[in-house]
C-alpha cells in the first residue's frame, strides 16, 4: 500500500547495527551505499548489506520495506554494488544520479525482471530525463535531490536566505513530480537538511502532500514523526471527506455542500484523503 510508505529514511549501509532500529522508526529504509558512506568504507558497507539479506529474519529486517541505494552508473562502486546484489535477493533499488532509461535497463539486465527502481533525479541531465525514467516499466518511484542538482550545474546553494528553494530548483522539483504523476510512478520528495527546523520540514511536507507526493525522505529519526503527521489527514479533514462522499450518494451530479460546489474532482480528493487515513 503506497499510503503506508510515507516516511522513508536513509541509513548508512556501513552501520548494520542501525538497520533494524531504522525499520522500527520509519515506514521504509534506504540502505545507502553512496553519499552516506566514504569511499574507503564502501567495501565493508557492501558486506553488511549482503549479510543483512542472509540474516534478515533473525535480525528482524522486513525486506519488503528496504531499498538499497546504489552508486551512479559507470562508476567502479556501481559495478561492485551490482556484483554484491547478484548474490542477494535485494531487488528494490534506488539509482543515484539516474539520467536515462538505459541505465535502468542495465540494472534489470544484471539483476532480473523482479528489479524495482526508485530513480533519483539529482543532476541537470537527470531532471530533464525525468519523464523518460518515470515511463520505464521497472521504475516505481521518482525522487529528486536539490544539492547534487545545484552542484551539477556549477552552483553552490539551493535555497535563498529565507529558506525557499531558488527558482531553478523549484522548477526541477515540479518537473520530477509532474513526470512521476504523468506515468503512474510514486513521487518522493527530497530530504530537508536542517535537522533543527521541524517547522520548516512540516511546511515542506504540507506542500508535498498537497501536490500528491507519496513520501518524504528523512535523514534522521527525529524527522519521521513530523513527516508522518504531515501525511496523516486531521480528524476534521477525514470527517469532511466522509460527509462529502455520504452526501454524494443523494445526488446524481454536482451539488452544493457547506457553501461550496462538489463535483467529481472534489469527490476524488475526498477519496484520496480517506486513503491517506487508511480508510
Amino acid at each position: 500500500d503506497v499510503y503506508k510508505r510515507q516516511a522513508v529514511m536513509f541509513t548508512p549501509a556501513d552501520r548494520p547495527e542501525r538497520y533494524a532500529k531504522a525499520l522500527d522508526r520509519a515506514d521504509a529504509v534506504i540502505l545507502d551505499l553512496e553519499d552516506a558512506v566514504t569511499a574507503a568504507d564502501r567495501p565493508a558497507a557492501r558486506e553488511a548489506v549482503a549479510a543483512a539479506w542472509t540474516e534478515r529474519e533473525s535480525q528482524g529486517i522486513d525486506a519488503d520495506r528496504v531499498v538499497v541505494r546504489v552508486n551512479p552508473v559507470d562508476t567502479e562502486d556501481h559495478a561492485a554494488d551490482v556484483a554484491m546484489l547478484k548474490k542477494t535477493g535485494w531487488r528494490t533499488l534506488m539509482l543515484a544520479k539516474a539520467e536515462s532509461a538505459a541505465q535502468v535497463d542495465s540494472l534489470v539486465e544484471a539483476l532480473g525482471e523482479g528489479t524495482r527502481v526508485v530513480a533519483l533525479c539529482e543532476t541537470a541531465k537527470g531532471v530533464l530525463a525525468a519523464a523518460e525514467l518515470a515511463a520505464h516499466p521497472h521504475v516505481t518511484a521518482l525522487m529528486w535531490g536539490a544539492e547534487d542538482l545545484v552542484a551539477s550545474m556549477g552552483g553552490t546553494s539551493s535555497r535563498t536566505v529565507d529558506g525557499a528553494y531558488r527558482q531553478t530548483v523549484a522548477h526541477a522539483r515540479s518537473t520530477v513530480l509532474l513526470a512521476a504523476a504523468a506515468h503512474g510512478a510514486a513521487a518522493w520528495d527530497a530530504v530537508y537538511l536542517n535537522l533543527k527546523d521541524p517547522d520548516g520540514l512540516a511546511a515542506e511536507v504540507e506542500d508535498a502532500v498537497a501536490v500528491g507526493c507519496r513520501a518524504t525522505v528523512c535523514l534522521h529519526p527525529n524527522q519521521v514523526a513530523v513527516v508522518r503527521n504531515g501525511y496523516r489527514p486531521t480528524d476534521e479533514q477525514v470527517a469532511r471527506a466522509e460527509a462529502i462522499l455520504a452526501e454524494a450518494r443523494n445526488h446524481p451530479g454536482a451539488f452544493a455542500f457547506d457553501g461550496g460546489m462538489v463535483d467529481e474532482v472534489v469527490l476524488a480528493q475526498a477519496r484520496i484523503t480517506l486513503a491517506r487515513a487508511g480508510r
